[in-house]
């Protein structure tokens, strides 16, 4: 058979039986290699294979390595947006993500990785979701939410580290409170408590 008439390779059976889902099974793996590993040190083929797909897809499907970050990052500032809208009070934000840092522990790695090594491809869309998130916290002081005196993004600065805090201090949490920062009663408790504090800070303010 020639060139000009061969037949073109069929697609790869992973991606005819369900493309959905074995785009969700390479991110999902991607995101726990990630954050395990950083974005340096973590390998195509090892994503691949805790995928169970051959490691072609990941080419296929996002570009290689760094694409597959980016569409976590894309991800993950999609879920961000929807949980921080400026018409839910801050208290429910705040709580919010306190609980999602805990559901989405393998995400919160991959970011204090990027944030300990600068590695991060990451960055032009992680700097242009902080740039809104510190506008919508604009927003919210300019509404008389949150005190006048207050620097919308230092304020966010410290809001995330406190939000976090289960992840990135697990024993600065036993120290203090005797507490595992793992468990979902602490994870819990600490989001209502963060999130009353958040609630004094604004009462404060209107009072």
């Amino acid at each position: 058979m020639s060139e000009t008439t061969r037949r073109p390779r069929r697609a790869p059976a992973e991606k005819q039986r369900d493309p959905e889902r074995t785009k969700r099974k390479i991110l999902d793996a991607a995101k726990v290699e990630f954050g395990a590993k950083g974005f340096a040190a973590a390998r195509v083929s090892d994503i691949a294979d805790r995928a169970g797909v051959n490691k072609q897809l990941i080419s296929y499907y996002f570009g290689g390595k760094e694409g597959l970050y980016q569409e976590l990052a894309v991800q993950w500032h999609h879920t961000g947006s929807q949980m921080s809208t400026t018409d839910q009070p801050l208290t429910d934000v705040i709580r919010q993500f306190t609980l999602n840092t805990a559901d989405d522990r393998d995400w919160g790695r991959v970011m204090v990785w990027a944030n300990m090594s600068g590695e991060n491809p990451g960055s032009v869309q992680e700097a242009e979701f902080m740039r809104s998130q510190v506008e919508q916290m604009r927003e919210r002081q300019q509404r008389g939410e949150i005190p006048a005196d207050l620097d919308p993004a230092y304020l966010l600065l410290a809001l995330i580290n406190a939000a976090s805090a289960s992840l990135t201090v697990p024993l600065l949490v036993r120290h203090i409170t005797g507490e595992d920062a793992a468990s979902p009663e602490f994870i819990q408790k600490y989001a209502d408590e963060l999130a009353k504090l958040v609630g004094h800070l604004i009462r404060a303010n209107r009072d």
